[in-house]
C-alpha cells in the first residue's frame, strides 16, 4: 500500500514549502502541522496535503470537491474528497473520510487505540480525528480500495462506522456516572441503548436532513449538546438540591462570607440562594438547576434525589433561520426502567414522523419549529403544552406570530399550518 502511495518525485509532491503553516508551530501549543510533518516522512502523500493547504492558505481558496462513495451495507459514513489539484499533487486524487462510531463517553482501550490506529495507517494515511462535532473518530486519507478495504477491516474488528448525510447521526454523551457524581442519569447505557436501537437509521440515511442527539448528564453539558444537536437529552432533578449544612458552614469558614455572596449568591441566575448565618437557604421553586452553585461547593450540594431528563430540540448552525439553541419540549422525565426508555423511544418516533412527514428538504427540525409553530408542532407530535417551553413568549422563535412573521421561503408549502388564538378574547377582565 506504501508502494502505491508513493506518488512522482517532482519537488512539489515530496518536498514541504509551507511557510505559512510553519507560523502555526510557533507558540507553546502543540501543532498539527508538526504531526503531519512528522507522518510525511513515512506517508509522503501528507507532505502533498501539507503543500495543498499551503496554497489553500494563500489562495484563501478551498481545493476540495466532493463525490458519492458508500461501501457495502451502508448508505453513509464515508466522506468522499477529491482533490481539485490532483494533476499537481496525485496522491490527493482520492483522499476520503471514514466516519468510525466512537465508544459512549470515549472510553477507549489502549489495545482497542492501537488495534484503531494500525488499521487506519495500514489502508491509508493514519491521520486520525478524535473528536470532532460530529461525535464520530475520523480517520482521513483513503483512495477508494483503502476505503473499501478499510471499512471491512474495521467491521471484522468490532467497529462499525458512523452516520452521514440525511440521516441520524453518531450520539454522544458525556461519561455520566461511570465516573461524574454530578450526573443525574447513565448516560453511557443510554447512549449504547439508542444507538443499538435505531442503528438502520443511522446507516441508511431516510430523513429530510440530517438529525442529531447528544447526550449531557447534567445542565454541565459536557456533550455541548444544548448548542450542538437537534434534540440534546440533558439530566436534571425534580425537587430540591441536597444540602449538607454542616459541609456550608465548613465552606465558609475556609473561604469566607463574600466569596459565598461573590462566587454563588450573586451568580445564581434567578436570586433563590441566600445565607442565614452558616446556613444556606433556598428557594427551590425558583431554582433552574444550572449547576453552578453545586459546582462551586460541591461538598455541600448535591443534586436532587428524583432524578431523570430534560428533553430540548432545536439547535444548529446557520442555515435558513441563523444560529439556534435548543428549547425544552419535555421538562422532566425518568429515565431508568425498560418502560421509561420505551416511553422515550416512543415519543422520538412520533417527533420523526411529524417532521418527515411535514417538512421541506433540508429542513432540520428547529426550523421546522419555528415555520409552523410550536402550538402546531405539540399538537403534531401528541404533546400538551407546558410553560417551561417557552421563556419568553414574546421574543421566542418558536411562537409565530402571523403579523410579525417573515414572508415564505421559495417552494414553502402553501397551505397554513392550524393555530392557536394566543390572545385572550378580552383583556378588560383584568
Amino acid at each position: 500500500m506504501a508502494e502505491k502511495n508513493q506518488g512522482d518525485n517532482s519537488p512539489d509532491t515530496k518536498e514541504l514549502n509551507t511557510p505559512l503553516l510553519d507560523e502555526l508551530e510557533e507558540g507553546p501549543w502543540p501543532s498539527f502541522v508538526t504531526d503531519l510533518k512528522a507522518l510525511s516522512r513515512k506517508k509522503p502523500q501528507v507532505a502533498q496535503l501539507l503543500n495543498q493547504l499551503e496554497e489553500s492558505y494563500e489562495d484563501r481558496w478551498n481545493y476540495w470537491t466532493g463525490t458519492v462513495l458508500n461501501v457495502s451495507g451502508y448508505g453513509g459514513g464515508v466522506i468522499a474528497r477529491l482533490s481539485e489539484k490532483k494533476d499537481k499533487y496525485p496522491d490527493l486524487a482520492q483522499f476520503h473520510t471514514i466516519r468510525i462510531i466512537a465508544p459512549p463517553g470515549f472510553v477507549y482501550s489502549t489495545k482497542a487505540l492501537r488495534n484503531l490506529a494500525e488499521i487506519c495507517e495500514k489502508h491509508g494515511t493514519g491521520i486520525l480525528q478524535l473528536h470532532g462535532l460530529t461525535g464520530d473518530i475520523l480517520a482521513l486519507g483513503f483512495d477508494d480500495e483503502g476505503t473499501f478495504a478499510a471499512a471491512e477491516d474495521l467491521m471484522e474488528n468490532g467497529w462499525d462506522l458512523g452516520g452521514s448525510g440525511a440521516a441520524l447521526r453518531t450520539m454522544q454523551c458525556c461519561v455520566g456516572q461511570a465516573r461524574c457524581e454530578m450526573a443525574c442519569f447513565d448516560t453511557m447505557k443510554t447512549t449504547r441503548s439508542l444507538t443499538n436501537h435505531y442503528i438502520s437509521l443511522l446507516h441508511r440515511p431516510e430523513f429530510m436532513y440530517k438529525f442529531k442527539i447528544k447526550i449531557s448528564g447534567c445542565a454541565n453539558d459536557c456533550a455541548n449538546a444544548m448548542i450542538g444537536a437537534d434534540m440534546p437529552i440533558m439530566g436534571t432533578w425534580r425537587g430540591p438540591m441536597q444540602i449538607e449544612q454542616a459541609k456550608v458552614a465548613e465552606f465558609i469558614d475556609e473561604k469566607g462570607v463574600e466569596y459565598v455572596i461573590d462566587n454563588v449568591i450573586t451568580r445564581c441566575p434567578t436570586r433563590c440562594i441566600s445565607l442565614k448565618g452558616k446556613e444556606l437557604v433556598v428557594d427551590h421553586e425558583d431554582c433552574v438547576r444550572c449547576m453552578h452553585c453545586i459546582n462551586v461547593m460541591h461538598k455541600a450540594l448535591k443534586p436532587g434525589k428524583e432524578r431523570g431528563i430534560t428533553i430540548c430540540l432545536g439547535a444548529k448552525r446557520t442555515l435558513k433561520i441563523g444560529d439556534t439553541m435548543s428549547s425544552v419540549i419535555v421538562p422532566f422525565m425518568p429515565l431508568e426502567t425498560e418502560e421509561d426508555f420505551e416511553k422515550l423511544t416512543d415519543l422520538i418516533d412520533r417527533i420523526w414522523d411529524f417532521w418527515n412527514d411535514n417538512s421541506m428538504d433540508h429542513e432540520r427540525i428547529g426550523e421546522f419549529i419555528a415555520r409552523v409553530g410550536l402550538a402546531t408542532f405539540l399538537e403534531g407530535v401528541g404533546l400538551e403544552p407546558d410553560p417551561r417551553m417557552v421563556d419568553r413568549p414574546r421574543t421566542s422563535p418558536y411562537i409565530k406570530f402571523e403579523e410579525l412573521a417573515p414572508g415564505p421561503f421559495e417552494g414553502e408549502q402553501k397551505q397554513e399550518p392550524p393555530v392557536w388564538n394566543r390572545e385572550p378574547e378580552s383583556s378588560e377582565s383584568a
